[in-house]
């Protein structure tokens, strides 16, 4: 239930981390001013008996996040790929969650697979071993596969995975809720959708039928991409919570030192990782939503390999065009057209001024290109950008929150390989690219051949459905029936409610 019964676990989180000493470490990381830095830490301290203790061999902020669940270990591992944000010792630590958690007995994961499958496990594989990589919401083992010899990689759910991802999100929904409640002026980034689009993502994640026809289409929509490589599912050894896949050896991309070991180009492997991301996500609209380290290795012929596809972002083509063009106007500095695109697409009111709209524009790329490369940077830009679409009125879209979280996080990956790369000279051929075939004459000629395709279709339907149309419009509305009603009782309850919520929230942050 997502009910005030929420705060406890609200005010439990805060307390975790100032028992494991994760706050201290936070506060720092994110150079939190030193009075705001005291406040917190007072305020949080009398709550600290009530945290969870952790792990006590891992460092606070693991400590912390490991704790409290898969939801929390999920944005620790975002947060692992931006050094620049919470400093590289603190990334450095929070890569732990990518694939190196405390891994679930082996017997455990026999027995899942045997009642999944419905068959024993020695019969469908020949070897099977103890776990090789743990993460927030699965395990990996390898096998072969019996009769076949075929090496793969076995994905196994951890057991209770679900109802504890549901108790977080419930968490996050009340949170959401006291958000828009308390604080008006946040409405307009619908935090509440915000949520749903992740529980979306998320619920997504714990079906493995669901990842392995994702691994199936990503594999075949990237299968002429040099130098990259998606693993083939073996659909008849996967179910809802196991998934087989092809064994693919390789080190991991977090691992510098045996990247350089290969003789791998790192700086060359930085600019590849970003521009295979915009490749994915403009030419087919569909990419890889968790692109962390712990999720991408280099083998040892210097392939990019993907694995964990239970993330996937998908995008229509017209939202595509939109995001090349503001990408596309940034790069060349045409900020009126980047303020154009943001009004055609309805994502600015169109009761603002655009001639403004695009000065504050220019406010937000100017500086940041006139910086130095390894200063260049898009979750900078990201966040003037939220900035100034605040001050204008623009809603958040939902639609393409993966798409700019992911981007930030392959920004991240790619400076773990190369801290000096500019992001917008790697990315300016492949969107001239995309703008090039989808925006030119050639364009227009296919849109045109599909809009007449989709007419002649329903052309037959169109005099009728006209006519019905005029027709609801000549007749007046029935006046709505007049019933008791009980909505000033209903706004007394909610209101106390959240006047209570509210003030136990502000006594404690």
């Amino acid at each position: 239930m997502r009910g005030p019964h929420n705060i406890w676990r609200l005010i439990r989180t805060g307390a975790t981390f100032e028992r494991t000493g994760a706050m201290r470490v936070v506060l720092e990381a994110m150079s939190v001013p030193p009075r705001l830095r005291f406040v917190a830490r007072v305020m949080g301290w009398p709550f600290a008996w009530l945290g969870l203790k952790g792990d006590p061999a891992l460092p606070p902020v693991t400590r912390a996040l490991t704790a409290l669940g898969p939801a929390y270990i999920k944005f620790g591992q975002i947060l692992s790929t931006r050094p620049d944000i919470v400093g590289p010792d603190l990334a450095d630590q929070l890569r732990y969650l990518q694939d190196k958690l405390p891994p679930f007995p082996q017997a455990q994961a026999r027995a899942m697979i045997e009642a999944e499958l419905e068959r024993p496990v020695d019969e469908m594989f020949s070897e099977f071993s103890e776990p090789v990589a743990a993460a927030s919401i699965a395990q990996v083992h390898h096998a072969r596969v019996a009769g076949t010899g075929e090496e793969v990689a076995v994905k196994v759910l951890r057991p209770g995975i679900v109802r504890a991802f549901r108790r977080d999100i419930d968490a996050f929904y009340f949170a959401a809720g006291m958000v828009a409640r308390l604080l008006p002026s946040t409405r307009r980034l619908r935090p509440i959708e915000v949520i749903a689009h992740f529980e979306g993502v998320v619920m997504g994640e714990l079906d493995l039928r669901l990842e392995t026809a994702a691994a199936a289409e990503f594999a075949a929509n990237t299968e002429g991409d040099a130098g990259f490589r998606v693993p083939r599912p073996v659909w008849h050894l996967s179910a809802r919570s196991v998934m087989t896949l092809g064994w693919a050896e390789g080190v991991s991309l977090g691992d510098n030192a045996a990247i350089d070991a290969l003789g791998v180009d790192r700086a060359e492997m930085g600019e590849r990782v970003l521009q295979l991301f915009l490749k994915h996500a403009l030419r087919d609209g569909y990419f890889h939503g968790d692109m962390h380290q712990g999720n991408l290795k280099v083998s040892a012929n210097g392939d990019l390999i993907a694995y964990d596809f239970g993330i996937m972002g998908q995008i229509d083509e017209y939202t595509r065009r939109v995001y090349a063009e503001i990408l596309f106007g940034f790069i060349r500095k045409d900020y009126r057209r980047v303020a154009e695109v943001h009004f055609e697409a309805g994502y600015v009111p169109a009761d603002r001024d655009i001639d403004e709209f695009a000065r504050a524009l220019r406010s937000v790329g100017e500086p940041i290109f006139g910086m130095d490369a390894d200063h260049i940077s898009m979750a900078r830009l990201l966040n003037y950008l939220f900035e100034v679409t605040e001050r204008f009125g623009m809603e958040t879209r939902t639609e393409l929150i993966l798409l700019q979280r992911t981007m930030v996080v392959v920004e991240g990956v790619s400076r773990s390989l190369n801290p000096s790369i500019n992001i917008w000279h790697v990315a300016q051929p492949v969107v001239e690219d995309y703008i090039r075939t989808t925006l030119g004459p050639a364009a227009f000629l296919r849109d045109l051949r599909r809009t007449m395709t989709v007419l002649g279709r329903f052309g037959p339907h169109l005099p009728g459905a006209v006519d019905t149309a005029l027709l609801r419009l000549r007749q007046p509305e029935p006046p709505a029936p007049q019933g008791r009603s009980f909505a000033a009782l209903g706004w007394f309850v909610a209101g106390a409610a959240v006047a209570w919520a509210g003030l136990l929230t502000v006594l404690y942050f």
